[in-house]
């Protein structure tokens, strides 16, 4: 579907958008203010839901065949939900100005309503919702039936951002001290957090790669009919 390739674009150019700033900020120290700090973590988490909620829908739902006044509507529920949803990460987020200015996605306490708010809408959105959909797929065949060719490439976001949800658990297991960390473990798990992560960011590079060349194959064989 054109309506659908074209939001996930929006979505991945909005991502990818941040990274120059973030990447400045890490590597020279935060200058622009704690009030653009909260701002860039909040639109790189609005991007990163509407593109969930948008392969979510995909994947369960035809109504991306057609951009009529339906699928209209549902577009805008679907970037207000996600902007709803990213609004957490604006309370946990913040600059701190030791040892050098820096822009932190988690300036809270690992505890605090906000934070555990924000990482329950993580894991949702990297992990539970893509094992519902894989559950939903396998136990009604004619849900798995009516998903189109280039369902696939729209699942490349789940699979790159997978392991950083499931690294997201382990840290809250480790900081929270549900899990007895080791010597050194923080370090080494931070790295692994970290690398996780790159993967995910992955997304805004791989994801136009592999839409355009779904179109291409989709305009190779004909499927002149199809979404």
């Amino acid at each position: 579907s054109r309506a659908l390739v074209a939001q996930l674009a929006v979505g991945m150019g909005l991502f990818a958008a941040l990274l120059p700033p973030v990447a400045v900020g890490i590597g020279q120290g935060w200058r622009l203010g704690a009030g653009l700090c909260s701002l860039t973590h909040l639109l790189w988490h609005w991007s990163l839901f509407a593109q969930g909620l948008l392969v979510g829908s995909s994947s369960c739902s035809t109504i991306w065949c057609r951009w009529d006044p339906r699928s209209r509507r549902l577009a805008v529920a679907l970037w207000v939900w996600a902007l709803l949803l990213a609004m957490p990460v604006a309370l946990t987020s913040g600059t701190v100005a030791s040892p050098k200015p820096s822009c932190l996605r988690w300036r809270v306490d690992v505890l605090s309503p906000a934070y555990l708010l924000h990482l329950a809408l993580c894991l949702c959105l990297f992990l539970l919702l893509p094992a519902v959909l894989l559950v939903a797929a396998v136990a009604m065949p004619r849900l798995r039936a009516g998903w189109q060719p280039g369902i696939g490439a729209s699942w490349l976001f789940f699979g790159l951002w997978v392991p950083y949800g499931v690294g997201l658990a382990v840290d809250f297991l480790l900081r929270a001290r549900l899990l007895q960390p080791s010597c050194g473990t923080f370090e080494h798990f931070d790295f692994v957090l970290g690398l996780s992560e790159g993967l995910g960011v992955l997304h805004c590079c791989l994801g136009p790669l592999a839409l355009m060349a779904t179109r291409l194959g989709h305009r190779r064989v004909g499927t002149g009919g199809s979404c």
